[in-house]
């Protein structure tokens, strides 16, 4: 049976990081919101669930993943849950707890690039903060950003198991997500984020070999794979590259 994973059609946001881990595990998944909803899938599909008075373990917002009768919301929760069937974490609690600890730091440094543009309420435009957006993204820019990427930095070159990998001596969901964390910095500050990633090699060359897995590199170049666009977490306004 297919997974069924539910997120906004028209951007990669949160929901990359889940589509990543099941694209690079070659597992079978339906993107239902991108589905037509002519099938009985769609948009209107996602909002069905979202709604539903009924459901005892309610998400509170996609993404959200349904494997049968389950439903797990939130990214880094998701992520967990899939990663042992798609060997995408060590068998060991301490590497499984490890993993996820990374994954959760990915998770605040994609909340602080998110807030760079929406800082005062995520119900504002961005015309409407733009004075507060231009303070807030000159503190990730020079000091949140610099901090996030030295401590993964560190991080990759302490594995016992050598620099290839965040977690132990193979891939895991967290070395995908982070991965997709410097794709949206390049794309969203692409000046800011070439000043700090010149400091962390250890981080690109992950990267580039994350770029380089042949299931992964497939779907990078495929139609499911949705353009950054200035709907999403990463967006690039320039006078916000500072």
């Amino acid at each position: 049976m297919a997974y069924e994973l539910h997120y906004w059609p028209t951007i990669q946001g949160r929901g990359e990081f889940v589509r990543l881990a099941l694209e690079a595990a070659g597992a079978p998944y339906v993107d239902v919101a991108r589905t037509a909803d002519d099938s009985g899938q769609g948009e209107a599909a996602l909002m069905r669930t979202l709604q539903d008075r009924h459901q005892p373990h309610p998400p509170f917002a996609p993404p959200f993943l349904k494997d049968g009768g389950l439903i797990v919301g939130q990214t880094a929760a998701i992520l967990h849950y899939l990663a042992p069937t798609l060997k995408l974490v060590a068998r060991s609690e301490q590497a499984r707890v490890w993993t996820q600890q990374i994954q959760l730091t990915i998770a605040d440094m994609v909340a602080e690039a998110h807030d760079t543009h929406h800082p005062v309420g995520t119900g504002l435009y961005y015309e409407d903060q733009k004075p507060e957006a231009l303070r807030r993204a000159k503190e990730f820019c020079h000091e949140r950003m610099p901090k996030f990427l030295n401590w993964f930095e560190s991080i990759v070159v302490r594995n016992p198991a050598g620099p290839r990998h965040l977690v132990g001596g193979r891939l895991s969901y967290a070395d995908l997500s982070l991965f997709q964390l410097v794709e949206g910095l390049r794309y969203a500050f692409p000046k800011a984020a070439e000043k700090v990633l010149a400091k962390t090699p250890g981080v690109i060359d992950l990267h580039d070999r994350v770029a380089a897995l042949p299931k992964v590199a497939a779907y990078l170049q495929s139609e499911r794979r949705i353009p950054f666009n200035e709907q999403g977490i990463f967006r690039r306004y320039p006078e916000l590259d500072v």
